[in-house]
């Protein structure tokens, strides 16, 4: 025997086993407790795709229709369940489809991990089938570089256990966001004596906790405000501190407003619910954080969307407001806004300790002083309930784009999830649309990809399989991923596909109306002028669904119910007003006026840029 044969093995080395490249990217999946991988198995991640059904590597693989779908369906399951979910695509074509999904998830900081083939390190620049080679050598991971945490380039088998333990470290702790891993085939099918790394012991112990001089400046100032308003961003939900946000509210007597993302944060029925902010808010929302004297962001960037592009009094005026700016990347604190208080914790652990320093007494008092307030934001949500109630309520067909959404209300059980498009339709649920339970409402907040709904809906199917999940959606967006209701039919998950069919992207319609007074390529129409649209009910038969379309609030409200009622995927298609069938608009958005119009559109536009804070 010789002396290698000799040498007694180190503990290292009798954890480890001869794995190929692909074995342990989908073995370490596995113990990272990756539920599905979904994705489309082109040649460049053949031994990736093959290696999940490998004995003690088997994760089911969801195939989708388009890559960009994959990357979507995994940013859903996150969204409704907390939990990452994995993408695995070819190189080249494959690998860039997912850009949009990436950019989707980062943009809204959800946690996604996304492995991509690559060609093969001997193989490298020399332009093989589907490389970018021109700039540098195999160079579509500098693509993903705006669009994600991080990424790496694996160039040996053996690197692998340590890129990935840092892809899932870097994915989920801090601010959430995708990761990106390339991997090229030979690493993907070559063997190495691997030991495979416990994620336990790669975390950090806990979640970051504020300074405690901060917290006790934040209370200090809440209990001495007036008017304190608590903005619920994304971050509230992400951190699962809703339960928390709800206590403080009641603690200090704060209205609660929501961004696109916070929507669900705080039950809508709750007294000190007021709805939303932004350009497309609520009007009892950009009233009252308007007009606070102290407002506490809960997770929120305050992005142009949520605060009316920055104009003073539209959805916040800082100041003479003082602002408790709590978040967990201090990138966000004070980017927008000056800050009074700025907090850089965990959403979760900051109320936590905020709580602990208002006293029952405390309490007390800030009821008693309170109830002029309190009566306040009921005069304004009452004023807000009489503006939408025509539209949700309106007997008209075709039907508002809110009719449909009382009556799937009116259906869908309280812990039901409502995955929601872009455009006309992701604002009417926002304002119509009550939700009550943390994670019931996800939407594509900063990115508002279209073509993000349909996938993103079956990945929160997959996520909350005991629950509804109903996706709702414009036909223009519906369209840019209507093949993945195949993927609900063949996988059998019972997604309801709720299309409000307005013949058109309407939103960009009323943008351009409004700016304008005209518009170009928003309506489906034929050549003589005519509205086109196909028969979404008679294509989701086709494609094995069970479909209704319906002209009628009447018509509407049977195909919900019976659709809830299906065992398995179904499709109702909501015949919808081009006019007058959108949200209202009651904040603002910066966009500037062309030069060729000089009418007072240009003076409004002036107006309220010279009123915006951010600068």
């Amino acid at each position: 025997m010789n002396t290698i044969e000799q040498k007694q093995k180190s503990p290292e080395e009798k954890k480890s086993k001869k794995m190929s490249g692909g074995s342990v990217i989908a073995k370490t999946l596995k113990n990272y407790g990756i539920p599905y991988v979904a994705g489309i198995p082109g040649h460049g991640c053949w031994m990736l795709t093959d290696a999940l059904m490998e004995e003690g590597c088997e994760i089911p693989f969801i195939q989708v229709m388009h890559e960009q779908s994959a990357v979507h369906m995994a940013d859903g399951y996150y969204r409704a369940s907390g939990k990452p979910m994995a993408a695995i695509t070819s190189l080249g074509p494959g690998a860039a489809n997912t850009i949009i999904g990436l950019g989707t998830a980062y943009a809204d900081s959800t946690a996604t991990i996304l492995l991509t083939g690559a060609p093969a390190t001997h193989m490298e620049g020399h332009g093989v089938m589907q490389e970018l080679d021109r700039f540098h050598s195999n160079d579509f991971s500098r693509v993903t570089e705006g669009v994600t945490k991080r990424h790496w380039e694996v160039n040996r088998v053996e690197q692998l256990p340590f890129v990935l333990h840092r892809a899932f470290n870097s994915m989920l702790s801090g601010r959430p966001g995708p990761v990106h891993v390339e991997v090229p085939m030979d690493i993907q099918t070559e063997p190495a004596n691997v030991e495979l790394h416990d994620l336990e012991k790669r975390m950090p112990v806990g979640k970051i906790r504020a300074d405690s001089k901060a917290i006790e400046a934040a209370v200090r100032l809440l209990l001495a405000s007036e008017r304190p308003v608590i903005v619920a961003g994304g971050g509230a939900i992400t951190s699962e501190g809703t339960e928390e946000l709800r206590k403080l509210a009641e603690a200090v007597g704060a209205a609660v407003v929501t961004t696109w993302n916070g929507k669900s944060a705080f039950p809508e029925d709750h007294r000190l619910f007021a709805g939303s902010v932004g350009q497309t808010g609520t009007t009892n929302g950009n009233a009252l954080a308007a007009n606070a004297d102290v407002v506490l962001s809960v997770g929120c960037r305050f992005t142009d969307w949520s605060a009316s592009s920055y104009r003073k009094g539209a959805s916040f005026s800082f100041p003479p407001a003082k602002l408790i700016h709590i978040d967990i990347d201090p990138q966000e604190i004070g980017k927008n806004y000056p800050t009074e208080v700025g907090v850089v914790s965990d959403a979760k652990l900051a109320l936590e300790d905020m709580l602990v320093l208002i006293s029952d007494e405390e309490m007390a008092k800030i009821q008693a002083r309170r109830k002029d307030y309190f009566n306040e934001i009921d005069q304004k949500n009452e004023e807000w309930e009489q503006k939408i109630a025509p539209r949700r309520d309106s007997e008209d067909s075709p039907m508002t784009s809110q009719r449909p959404l009382a009556e799937l209300r009116k259906v869908l059980p309280r812990d039901g999830i409502v995955v929601v498009g872009s455009g006309n339709t992701q604002g009417a649920v926002k304002q119509t649309f009550p939700v009550y339970e943390p994670r019931t409402f996800i939407t594509s907040g900063s990115f508002s990809s279209m073509g993000w709904a349909v996938p993103a809906a079956i990945g929160a199917q997959l996520a909350q399989p005991d629950r509804k999940v109903v996706c709702i959606v414009g036909d223009g967006d519906f369209m840019q991923s209507l093949p993945e209701i195949a993927v609900a039919v063949m996988h059998n998950i019972p997604v309801v596909f709720l299309i409000q069919n307005n013949m058109g992207y309407m939103s960009i319609r009323g943008g351009q109306r409004k700016i304008t007074g005209r518009h170009i390529g928003s309506e489906f129409n034929l050549k003589n002028g005519e509205p086109y649209t196909p028969n979404f009910a008679e294509v989701a038969k086709n494609f094995g669904l069970k479909s209704w379309r319906a002209e009628t609030p009447e018509e509407i409200s049977e195909a919900l119910k019976a659709a809830l009622e299906t065992d398995g995927p179904t499709l109702v298609e909501a015949m919808t007003a081009r006019d007058a069938g959108g949200p209202f608009v009651p904040g603002w958005w910066d966009f500037p006026v062309p030069a060729y119009i000089e009418d007072e559109r240009q003076d409004e536009y002036a107006e309220g840029r010279a009123l915006e804070q951010h600068l």
